[in-house]
C-alpha cells in the first residue's frame, strides 16, 4: 500500500499542474481574506434597510480565513476527477492496474492521496488568508484569534478540501470521460447545487429538512462563520454534523466508485 500511495502522489506532483493550482489557492485565499476581511468588519449603518452579515469576533475570523474555501474546494474537486479521469482519458488505467494487480488497493492509495492532497492544498489556502486575514482584521480593530474555535475551523477546512476530493474522485468515475466529468461536477458544485438550496429556502419543509444536508451547507455548517440577515434563514448543522453530512457524500462517491472500479471490465 505505501508503494502504491507513494506512485499516486508521484503522478500527481511531477506535472505542472499542481504548482499552477498551488499558486491559485494560495492568490484566491488572499483576494478573498482581504475582501471579506473588510466587508465582514463594516459598522451597521441604523439609516440603512439592506441586511447585514451579522456574527460574533469568533465568527467574523473563521468567515475571513475560509472565505476564499469555495473556489478551494472547487480546486480538490476538480484534481479529485483528474486523479482518475486522466487515467482513462491517457489510457494509463490498464498499466496502473498490470502494474499492481489488486485493484482495491489502487483505489484506496487514491483516496489515500486525494486526502494528503487536499490537506496539502489546504494548508497553502490557509497560510495565505491567516496572513492577510489578520492584517485586515487587526487593522480594523477585531481580534485575529478570538477563540480556540479558530483553530479548530482551520483544521476542518483542511478535511474539507480532502472530502471534496473524494466526491471528485467518485464523478471522475462515474463518468468516464474527463472533461464532462469535469464540466458536471463543478457545475452542479457550484451553479446547480447553490440554486436549488436557494429555491428549497422558499419552503418550509425544504429549509428545514432539505438545505442543510445539501454539500455546500454542510462546508458552510463546518466552518461556523458569520449569518447574512434577511431572505428565508436556514439553520446550519452543527460544525460536527456539517463533517458527518458531507464525509457522507465523500464516502458514497468514492466508494461506489471504488466498487464500480473494482468490479470493471477495463481494455
Amino acid at each position: 500500500m505505501t508503494a502504491a500511495v507513494r506512485a499516486e502522489f508521484r503522478k500527481f506532483f511531477t506535472t505542472r499542474m499542481w504548482w499552477g493550482l498551488a499558486i491559485a489557492t494560495f492568490v484566491a485565499a488572499i483576494a478573498f481574506a482581504v475582501a471579506f476581511g473588510f466587508i465582514y468588519t463594516i459598522k451597521p449603518d441604523p439609516s440603512d434597510p439592506r441586511p447585514a452579515p451579522t456574527g460574533t469576533p469568533l465568527q467574523v475570523a473563521n468567515s475571513v480565513y475560509t472565505a476564499g474555501l469555495g473556489v478551494g474546494y472547487l480546486l480538490t474537486l476538480t484534481i479529485g476527477v483528474m486523479q482518475i479521469g486522466s487515467e482513462y482519458r491517457h489510457k494509463t488505467i490498464t498499466s496502473t492496474f498490470l502494474g499492481t494487480p489488486r485493484r482495491a488497493r489502487v483505489m484506496g492509495a487514491k483516496i489515500i492521496a486525494l486526502l494528503g492532497i487536499g490537506a496539502i492544498y489546504g494548508v497553502i489556502s490557509l497560510v495565505g488568508a491567516v496572513i492577510a486575514g489578520s492584517i485586515v482584521l487587526n487593522a480594523r480593530g477585531f481580534a485575529p484569534f478570538p477563540g480556540a474555535g479558530v483553530f479548530r475551523t482551520l483544521a476542518l477546512a483542511l478535511l474539507v478540501l480532502g472530502l471534496w476530493a473524494l466526491i471528485g474522485l467518485g464523478a471522475g468515475i462515474l463518468i468516464p470521460n474527463q472533461v464532462a466529468a469535469l464540466l458536471i461536477s463543478i457545475g452542479v458544485a457550484w451553479i446547480v447545487e447553490p440554486l436549488a438550496g436557494f429555491g428549497l429556502s422558499f419552503w418550509t419543509w425544504g429549509r428545514e429538512h432539505i438545505v442543510p444536508y445539501l454539500p455546500s451547507q454542510a462546508t458552510s455548517a463546518m466552518v461556523s462563520g458569520v449569518t447574512q440577515g434577511g431572505g428565508q434563514e436556514v439553520h446550519l448543522l452543527a460544525w460536527w454534523g456539517g463533517a458527518l453530512v458531507l464525509a457522507g457524500y465523500a464516502a458514497v462517491m468514492a466508494g461506489f466508485g471504488s466498487w464500480r472500479t473494482v468490479r470493471a471490465d477495463i481494455s
